[in-house]
């Protein structure tokens, strides 16, 4: 048997469910539009990320239902979307000029009705629909400067998307605040979600991400001798537990002390963030661009635009293989710790596997391989490692030399996931050792 040995490098890894987004605007009406074509040439040219936020504006409905036009034109949207090689995160509203009080619909039944009409579109879109931002309430959708903002219209919400759509799709709040009214629950451990219908799918969307002290109004104050005080500590320590389990993203915005590079990636990867605008805010993301990664590691040189992007959401490697004789078992056994050194964990568990290929003769055997990855948190628990597991009888070997390959595969997409090691990823995954028998 022969062990390797495995180094992180800086590589970039596009992978599933994770990075930069750019945005993409789409009015409904009952205008006939050709939406693959509208679509192709939208996203000309925008071939360097796995995610896209897609906007879907019924203002056009606000007073009664979608018609049969307006929704064959949705149908004829996610189709479009559906021959992109990206993952969805979508976001249906009745405003993005930030004037909701105009557009809004005057009852709630209007919007429960039209979550129920998009129920076959979404469904049918479901593997491709990484996250459904918002309750359609709200200036850009964003659930403020709305007259549903009370609990108990934030409930009756939720629950109609929830019911519409599949449950592997994660919904998504705008505030920690809008998570505790909804599931009524004050925290987001595992422990209190438990035995919770609702409170393992809602995530978070921050689109004040480091904007100010409380990220433009998503984190709660409370006034204290005429001062208002900023619960911010409180608020990212919540998200830190709770997007373990759920996703976070945004944007960020406003050039200022928080989005300085150092304090960023500090807050990024203490709130998990997976996915975060491209294009916004340009002043901000400019900032980290000039910004060089002094620290004595393989990122060193790096520009700090460059160092977040490798970091968002998941960034896997293999930190050591071992194989083992068993003779009391007669078996291999197969050890493989896995790292996270991104901010935020997988959130899906992907399809693990060991491939033994058999040089000579050009055949190779397969096996699977067990843990635990989507328990890697990553952000300030990076250091951690999970260890996946094999016991494969001798009796299922040949008596030749094998190369022994790690592959793991993301469940949706069928994509094989990159890992953030040295070496390149070969026919059968990531080379991990050698076992000749005799």
């Amino acid at each position: 048997m022969e062990n390797y040995r495995f180094r992180e490098s800086a590589r970039e890894l596009r992978n599933p469910r994770r990075g930069f987004y750019n945005l993409y605007r789409y009015m409904i009406t009952d205008e006939k539009v050709n939406y693959w074509q509208l679509v192709q040439e939208m996203y000309q040219g925008d071939d360097n990320t796995s995610l896209t936020l897609v906007e879907i504006n019924l203002q056009y409905y606000r007073y009664g239902e979608v018609s049969e036009t307006g929704m064959a034109n949705i149908e004829a949207l996610f189709q479009a979307l559906g021959d992109l090689d990206k993952q969805l995160i979508v976001r249906f509203m009745y405003d993005w000029d930030g004037e909701n009080e105009k557009y809004e619909p005057e009852t709630i039944d209007i919007i429960l009705r039209h979550m129920e009409q998009l129920e076959i579109v979404l469904r049918e879109s479901s593997e491709q629909i990484f996250i459904i931002q918002g309750l359609f309430t709200g200036n850009w959708g964003e659930m403020n400067t709305t007259k549903y903002f009370g609990a108990g219209d934030l409930f009756r919400l939720t629950e109609k998307l929830d019911s519409v759509t599949e449950p592997a799709i994660y919904l998504a709040v705008r505030t920690p605040e809008q998570w505790r009214r909804i599931t009524g629950l004050q925290d987001g451990t595992e422990e209190s979600m438990q035995d919770h219908l609702l409170a393992g799918r809602i995530s978070l969307y921050n689109d004040g991400m480091l904007g100010n002290e409380s990220d433009y109004g998503t984190y709660r104050a409370y006034e204290v001798q005429g001062k208002v005080v900023t619960e911010r500590a409180e608020e990212l320590a919540f998200q830190e537990e709770l997007c373990r389990f759920v996703p976070n993203g945004g944007e960020v915005i406003d050039n200022n002390p928080y989005n300085d590079f150092d304090n960023a990636v500090r807050d990024m990867a203490q709130m998990h963030v997976t996915y975060l605008n491209e294009m916004h805010d340009q002043a901000v993301l400019e900032k980290w661009k000039e910004t060089k990664i002094t620290e004595n590691n393989c990122f060193k040189g790096m520009d700090g635009y460059t160092y977040i992007e490798r970091h968002l959401g998941y960034r896997l490697l293999i930190r050591k293989a071992e194989f083992y004789h068993n003779t009391f078992m007669d078996h291999i056994e197969v050890r493989v710790a896995i790292g996270n050194v991104g901010f935020a964990p997988m959130y899906i568990e992907p399809e693990a596997e060991l491939i033994f290929y058999d040089k000579d003769q050009g055949g190779y055997l397969t096996f699977d391989i067990s843990g635990e990855l989507r328990s890697l948190s990553g952000g300030n628990e990076r250091e951690r490692t999970a260890v996946l597991e094999a016991d494969i009888p001798l009796k299922e070997l040949l008596h030749v030399k094998y190369e022994v390959y790690f592959l793991l595969t993301d469940p949706i997409t069928g994509d094989r996931i990159l890992l953030a090691n040295d070496q390149e990823m070969a026919k059968y995954g990531y080379k991990i050792g050698m076992i000749e028998l005799y």
